[in-house]
């Protein structure tokens, strides 16, 4: 199966070919879960969201038409299911914070973060992991599905439901952060 080229492990996959949707896993999955634990911010979250993307993936093999590429569509069937977890995670903040009237909000766990790219060095990407890590949810979400999903301003803003030009000052804002919490790291 290895051998195989996407294309046809992608047939025999929307045939519900057992060994050719365990071979997109075994290709994809790492990135899938990187992806996740960008975006969710803790390993175990992130694995629970790999396995559910790659259920999704089992029924839904159908619906890819190729014409992106299976990479990209898979990555963005996974950063929509992330989107959908937090917005879970949100509703359900919000149901604990009026419950309890007095209740301070919950602190997300920073994740650990891949690198974002093989170019810069393994120190300067440890310090934009723990940057990303320290931001909060409403800006991490955006860069990680903008630096590391690939995905455009305007599949972010429909991804996050907000304006195309919220989404260019969440991330203009964003990387302002980044840039500060860096500086400061430095001193």
């Amino acid at each position: 199966m290895e051998d195989l080229e996407l294309e046809n492990v992608l047939q025999l996959a929307r045939r519900h070919d057992v060994d050719a949707l365990a071979e997109l896993y075994r290709r994809y999955a790492r990135r899938v879960f990187g992806l996740c634990r960008y975006m969710l911010g803790s390993t175990e979250t992130a694995e629970d969201a790999t396995s559910e993307v790659f259920l999704k993936l089992q029924r839904s093999i159908g619906t890819y038409d190729g014409s992106v590429p299976f990479p990209r569509w898979l990555l963005r069937v996974a950063s929509n299911h992330c989107v959908d977890v937090l917005r879970r995670k949100q509703r359900e903040r919000q149901v604990i914070v009026e419950a309890q009237e007095d209740a301070a909000p919950l602190d997300v766990a920073g994740p650990e973060l891949s690198p974002l790219s093989e170019v810069i060095s393994a120190q300067q990407q440890a310090a934009v992991r723990q940057a990303i890590a320290r931001l909060p949810e409403n800006y991490r979400v955006p860069i990680v599905l903008r630096y590391y999903s690939d995905l455009g301003y305007d599949e972010i803003a429909r991804q996050l439901r907000v304006k195309r030009n919220h989404v260019a000052i969440l991330l203009f804002r964003a990387k302002r952060e980044l840039r500060q919490a860096i500086a400061l790291r430095r001193e």
